[in-house]
């Protein structure tokens, strides 16, 4: 039964059917014709993958991620950023950079911070002369930073799908964020200083006290939300609700840039990307209980262990299976899917679950940026108004650092595990 539905989900996927979709038909049709399992088992398990709680916290930080952006909070952190660095050559796309790592520490989405802290930078930056390219190749890499700094929903996924502790994989998660972001800072200056770009930056440049004054309560709202979760007040569910009320009073009362007739829009949007990400994690739900019913996963582990003799070289191949399936798979997806199977056997070869699920959330990160599919590459690209097929050059730069981070990630384990060791 299991090939008979990969078989089916893999020709869906290539008709382009919606990937929920495909799961759904490829299970039912498994089911039917390859089972004797009843097909009221579709509804069942599809409802149980959504009867968890920490899952609640994924609509909620989809809703604080477009809070965020409509109600002046990532206006006023792109302003710090540019009064942090923007005197130095380069300081428009450093501070792209660092505003996508802050506005990463609430959203949890990779999409949400292209389109938020595009639609201000973007355009800054192609009028001080950046090329266009290179320009929304810096925005897309530092958006995918989204799901790897936390709180992350794609980390929430992979602790939902192995019963590993969410609060660990943040906490785990913290010193790759970190890493991509300063390599990436680091890319930058090299890139502005070869190339002769980014010289006149300061231009409409705030001061750091008028901006960090107008940006302090923005500013407050990552650090209370992460230290609320690690200092053991609440947990990620509860700060995502915490995300919303907060970025509500910031936007209609302090900011005053969200109307009441505006809340009715954003809640539209929300709904209409948690259904989204809802469906596929049912669908998924139900493929992975009937692929746990099968001998599948003893096969792969039974494959894995006979042609794997070392860790390095389990990591090398699984790396290069994400990488592949992040540039066409979406990323709830591909952790649902794969997650169940791969980490147990991780596990065999003597590998941190919780370093697994950093990896394997970097892997699919670094995919969202990689053409020909990436969905970052086309956010970025649409707010910048260019075709994807003229970046694909530009992202070769950002995307060898951010594959040289893979690699430091994966070889040194105490990157991702001494805050949680400590």
């Amino acid at each position: 039964m299991p090939t008979a539905i990969v078989s089916l989900l893999l020709s869906f996927i290539s008709l382009s059917v919606p990937i929920a979709v495909a799961i759904v038909i490829a299970s039912a049709i498994g089911l039917y014709f390859f089972s004797n399992l009843p097909l009221i088992i579709i509804p069942q398990r599809m409802f149980i993958g959504l009867d968890s709680f920490p899952l609640m916290a994924v609509p909620l930080f989809i809703l604080a991620g477009n809070i965020m952006g409509q109600g002046g909070v990532s206006k006023r952190l792109v302003t710090f950023a540019k009064s942090l660095v923007g005197n130095l050559q380069g300081g428009l796309a450093i501070s792209c950079v660092i505003t996508s790592m802050i506005f990463a520490a609430v959203s949890g989405s990779s999409v949400a911070t292209a389109y938020a802290v595009g639609a201000i930078l973007l355009p800054a930056m192609i009028a001080h002369g950046y090329p266009k390219p290179m320009a929304t190749a810096i925005q897309a890499s530092s958006a995918n930073l989204g799901i790897v700094i936390p709180p992350s929903v794609p980390l929430i996924m992979y602790g939902v799908s192995t019963n590993t502790s969410i609060g660990k994989l943040f906490l785990a998660a913290i010193g790759p964020g970190l890493l991509m972001g300063i390599a990436l800072i680091i890319m930058v200056i090299i890139w502005c200083i070869v190339t002769g770009h980014g010289k006149n930056d300061a231009n409409d440049q705030q001061s750091l006290l008028a901006s960090s004054k107008d940006a302090l309560l923005a500013l407050l709202m990552p650090t209370m939300i992460l230290g609320g979760i690690y200092g053991g007040i609440f947990t990620p569910t509860e700060a995502s609700a915490v995300a919303v009320v907060y970025g509500l009073i910031l936007g209609v009362f302090v900011y005053k840039e969200i109307a009441l007739k505006d809340i009715p829009k954003i809640l539209k949007g929300s709904v209409v990307s948690t259904s989204s990400v809802m469906l596929i994690i049912a669908a998924a739900s139900l493929l992975s209980f009937l692929v746990s019913r099968s001998d599948l996963p003893q096969l792969l582990s039974a494959f894995a262990t006979d042609n794997f003799s070392t860790k390095l070289q389990f990591f090398l191949a699984v790396n290069l299976l994400l990488l592949v399936v992040g540039m066409f798979v979406e990323t709830s997806a591909s952790i649902l899917l794969l997650a169940p199977i791969l980490a147990p056997i991780a596990v065999i070869y003597g590998i941190d679950p919780v370093h697994f699920g950093v990896v394997m959330v970097v892997n699919l990160a670094i995919g969202m940026f990689t053409p020909p599919l990436g969905v970052t590459l086309f956010a970025a690209s649409q707010v910048a108004e260019i075709q994807v097929e003229k970046v694909i050059f530009a992202t070769l730069v950002p995307l060898v650092t951010l594959l040289c981070c893979l690699v430091a990630i994966t070889i040194f384990p105490s990157i991702t595990l001494f805050w949680v060791n400590s």
